[in-house]
């Protein structure tokens, strides 16, 4: 009797909390699904920029990516946040900036592995690597350097939840190989013509070689936010929303990202003599502005909404796998909308379906074991 007025006493009490944890899983997810969409969306306004190098207007959506909207969003989410950057650590600023710039080697290659792969096999390679990387790589670190409250590789090979995240790693790998043997099969099948029709450089090795860095490589970005997070933490103390804390990161997190890229599309522009391209009046040059801002605004707004979806799922490492699984499913469905694997045999379409699935499968699992952690 005692025990059965107990448990009326406190099951209300359950049945609210679980509501609201229900409802903050319901949020994050939803956030992470418009992050992921405008991840896998940003690139489509640059297909409508014509007359322009790649450069040229890689460059101009990067300047609202990372040097224009990361500051107003911040300014419209967090008052004051220049104060919290000011009086911030320098070494939180130097390791947030060093994660920048080796992320924005990353963003600088997955934009051209998309122009040599396209939107379906150049995401789903570039995304493998960063959902794997993303997950394996601090725990090596952490092997090496330990560190309290940080995880080791050799915890995660002795633990449940540790060996789940590992078969998730070997999981996406696999999926990347038969990701790349699809991309094998509609080259050899395809003529040049064909090619062109759906992915104006289609190249395959060379593809493949930047979409590989560019996954290692864009795997800093979630390196970044943990570097930068005290200035995340300040921002709540402060009294201000949490759902919006990693929005201060971002800017010092993208000052390296406009580094790389701004430098090397410079030296293209040299390089190649597109210097022109920025006032040439033979070319849709508002249009071109116009569409360029419009990708680098879609591009930034997945950040946006991944530290929304972060700040009420929490576990940095299970958002950020949502995060890529998300992407990875909205690029594929641009890919198919593209015609990207139009004319190839139904053994390559397949392979391809059979590749991303596989990808996406990991992630989960990934997901999965940092859930459970």
């Amino acid at each position: 009797m005692i025990v059965q007025d107990g448990w009326n006493a406190i099951t209300p009490y359950i049945s609210i909390a679980f509501k609201h944890y229900l409802m903050q899983i319901i949020l994050g997810v939803i956030f992470h699904f418009i992050g992921g969409f405008a991840s896998g969306s940003f690139y489509m306004p640059f297909k409508k920029v014509k007359g322009w190098a790649w450069e040229s207007y890689w460059i101009i959506g990067g300047l609202f990516s990372w040097l224009i909207v990361p500051p107003l969003a911040a300014w419209l989410t967090l008052p004051g946040f220049s104060d919290i950057i000011r009086n911030a650590s320098s070494s939180s600023i130097q390791y947030t900036i060093i994660f920048g710039v080796l992320w924005g080697i990353g963003g600088l290659t997955y934009g051209l592995g998309v122009r040599y792969l396209g939107m379906s096999l150049g995401n789903s390679v570039v995304l493998g690597f960063c959902s794997a990387f993303g997950a394996i790589v601090p725990s090596i670190y952490y092997a090496i350097v330990p560190t309290e409250g940080k995880t080791s590789i050799i915890e995660m090979m002795t633990t449940t939840w540790g060996q789940v995240v590992l078969l998730g790693v070997v999981l996406c790998l696999v999926g990347i190989y038969i990701s790349g043997r699809a991309g094998m099969l509609k080259e050899n099948e395809l003529p040049d013509e064909e090619k062109k029709k759906s992915v104006a450089e289609f190249n395959l090795v060379k593809g493949l070689m930047v979409a590989i860095t560019s996954g290692i490589l864009s795997s800093c970005f979630n390196f970044g936010i943990e570097a930068g997070k005290p200035m995340a933490e300040t921002a709540v103390a402060m009294g201000l929303n949490p759902l919006f804390q990693n929005n201060v990161t971002y800017v010092v997190l993208l000052w390296g990202g406009l580094t790389t890229n701004f430098i090397w599309t410079m030296i293209l522009n040299a390089r190649n003599k597109t210097f022109g391209d920025y006032t040439n009046k033979k070319s849709p040059l508002t249009n071109n502005y116009i569409f360029s801002a419009l990708a680098g605004t879609t591009w930034f707004m997945q950040f946006f909404f991944y530290g929304m979806g972060e700040s009420k799922l929490g576990n940095g490492a299970s958002s950020w796998i949502l995060h890529m699984a998300f992407i990875i499913l909205i690029a594929n469905g641009w890919g198919i909308f593209l015609k990207e694997w139009k004319g190839v045999s139904k053994r390559t379409r397949t392979t391809i379906i059979l590749g991303i699935s596989t990808i996406i499968l990991s992630v989960l699992v990934v997901g999965y074991g940092n859930a459970i952690k």
